[in-house]
């Protein structure tokens, strides 16, 4: 296989992945409204579904970037590699990164090294207490 016809292969495979992160960042947006919308309406109580459409919508986008960060890292397979493009890509995935990282705290409401506590904690509450006699 020719390289060229390699790199034109992962070149076309990353704007696919670029191309589908906006798709599900779009999609995203669409059903996090549309879901709002609807429990609004049914339940009446429009604080609870603007919340349930935040982390409707925050996941979403974390879905999303997390797919474009894919692609820009697979584009660096074909890009030709300077320490201006490498410095830009770092950049890009910093960026990415610390949107994703505060994404899911705010959808989660705790910092992630306090999610296995808190996790932990739900579980106990939700399991029936043990029989004793």
């Amino acid at each position: 296989m020719n390289t060229e016809v390699a790199h034109a292969f992962v070149d076309h495979l990353a704007k696919l992945l670029e191309l589908v992160g906006v798709v599900i960042i779009i999609c995203g947006v669409v059903l996090a409204a549309v879901l709002f919308i609807r429990s609004g309406f049914r339940g009446g109580d429009w604080q609870a579904a603007y919340q349930a459409c935040r982390s409707n919508l925050g996941r979403g986008i974390l879905l999303g970037l997390e797919l474009l960060v894919g692609a820009d890292i697979i584009s660096t397979i074909t890009a030709p590699l300077t320490f201006q493009s490498v410095a830009l890509l770092g950049g890009i995935v910093m960026i990415r990164t610390f949107l994703s990282f505060s994404l899911e705290t705010e959808i989660e409401g705790c910092w992630p090294w306090q999610r296995s506590g808190r996790d932990r904690g739900d579980r106990d509450r939700r399991s029936p207490p043990a029989d004793t006699t």
